[in-house]
């Protein structure tokens, strides 16, 4: 299994930003995640945030779903507490772009375009104190130092696409898989997280965790690895 840190940085890395509170009270709430795992707020004039109250207590309350068939569920939970802090400029186009992955809007352009003028939106970032997460069975507290030493599985964007794949198209082969792996009939298997480490699946709503002989260290072993569990368990 991952390591917890770099777990929730995963799970950060692929999540969507769900809620916004400023002091205890719901903000609006538009962003992403920027690449040390920071939530990066695109702000609009007359909301709470924009004039940058550094001494606001923020938290940032991001989801990491798993879409299995046509039913989203929840996999990761995070609610990442912090200080607002201003993108300084010469980082604002990098975190426009983590905005947008999450959050497509126009009103980019002009944080943008019109940057540190005072009736545009703002992009803001957290200065994280600490992030509580609640994943599977596990739950905790992740100080501010752990969460940003770490970074996400470097095979996340792989195991994605693999697993994508494999609950669009291999799930019988997956079910005969794990079926033979626990010694009992399967009736439903879901991929439902995949990392260098292992593959974890949802069989009959159960989530089993499945390690590899040795860690993956690339995509093209990452894949090897699966097909062990498809073809030969």
């Amino acid at each position: 299994m991952l390591p917890i840190p770099e777990r929730i940085r995963t799970l950060a890395a692929t999540a969507s930003l769900a809620r916004l509170s400023v002091d205890g009270v719901p903000s609006p709430a538009r962003g992403g995640v920027d690449g040390r795992g920071r939530p990066v707020l695109l702000v609009c004039p007359g909301e709470p945030l924009h004039g940058l109250r550094e001494d606001a207590v923020v938290s940032v309350n991001l989801t990491a779903m798993r879409l299995l068939g046509e039913v989203e569920h929840p996999r990761g939970l995070l609610e990442v507490q912090g200080w607002i802090e201003p993108v300084p400029a010469e980082q604002a186009r990098e975190a426009a772009v983590s905005v947008a992955a999450r959050h497509a809007d126009e009103s980019l352009f002009d944080a943008l375009e019109r940057y540190g003028e005072p009736d545009v939106p703002r992009l803001l970032r957290l200065d994280v104190g600490q992030v509580v997460y609640l994943t599977g069975q596990e739950s905790g507290v992740l100080d501010a130092d752990d969460y940003l030493a770490a970074a996400p599985d470097p095979l996340t964007e792989t195991a994605e696409r693999v697993l994508a794949h494999v609950n669009g198209s291999h799930r019988a082969q997956l079910a005969i898989g794990v079926a033979r792996q626990l010694g009992e009939h399967v009736g439903e298997a879901w991929l439902w997280e995949l990392d260098r480490f292992g593959a974890t699946v949802r069989a009959d709503e159960a989530l089993i965790r499945f390690p590899w002989p040795t860690p993956a260290h690339s995509a093209p072993c990452l894949e090897t690895a699966l097909r062990g569990l498809l073809c030969t368990c």
